[in-house]
């Protein structure tokens, strides 16, 4: 599949809603009601991050048992991890940085990536490969909606998902900006809630995500 229409199936993903949930789960029993909370609430794009034993596993069971999810990797920081995720039923995968390395493995794999930068030099290596989407991470550690509002003019060619300290209160003000498509976020999966299984919360928090403009 050419870069083209790998963008463009990740184009349709990022604009499923504004938010795209990024979640660690402990285990695969808790995943599976933890996505269809998120979908019912609106949420359909989930990234499963790699930061548990449980990630890889917890993608084939979503990708499988929930009608409507459209899971991601995330945390994906070898070759071999966007192959395993590709054979896990992920639709997409998130990275944090990229190297040449990450990048042809991610060009290989058949999933949409999105791999993550914090810099000008960064976003412009990710343009000379005809990408143009890019995780911007940490978001509010490396400059904010500031940052990205100030690389819009002279790097039209690359939208961003900011991901990293975003919270329902900062999230409109990345969201208005013209070269972001979503924000990445936690605070509707929050461990405690997990751990109490209160799907009806997991359900109400995404539909206020869900809910959220620019």
């Amino acid at each position: 599949m050419s870069q083209g229409h790998i963008q463009d199936g990740l184009e349709h993903i990022l604009r499923l809603a504004p938010v795209v949930p990024v979640v660690i789960v402990e285990s695969v029993a808790e995943a599976v009601p933890l996505a269809r909370a998120l979908v019912k609430g609106g949420l359909k794009a989930i990234e499963i991050t790699l930061r548990t034993p449980a990630g890889l596993d917890a993608i084939r069971a979503v990708a499988a048992e929930v009608e409507g999810a459209v899971p991601g990797v995330g945390t994906v920081l070898t070759p071999g991890q966007y192959r395993q995720a590709a054979q896990a039923g992920a639709r997409f995968a998130v990275s944090p940085g990229a190297t040449p390395r990450l990048l042809d493995a991610a060009e290989d794999s058949g999933l949409a990536p999105l791999p993550g930068v914090a810099t000008a030099s960064e976003a412009m290596a990710l343009i000379e490969r005809d990408y143009r989407f890019a995780k911007f991470f940490p978001a509010e550690a490396a400059g904010g909606a500031p940052f990205l509002a100030s690389i819009a003019s002279p790097l039209p060619q690359l939208t961003f998902c900011p991901t990293g300290g975003i919270t329902p209160d900062i999230a409109p003000s990345y969201l208005k900006l013209p070269n972001v498509i979503c924000v990445g976020g936690s605070w509707m999966v929050k461990r405690s809630v997990i751990a109490a299984q209160d799907w009806d919360a997991v359900t109400r928090a995404a539909e206020q995500a869900a809910a959220i403009t620019g």
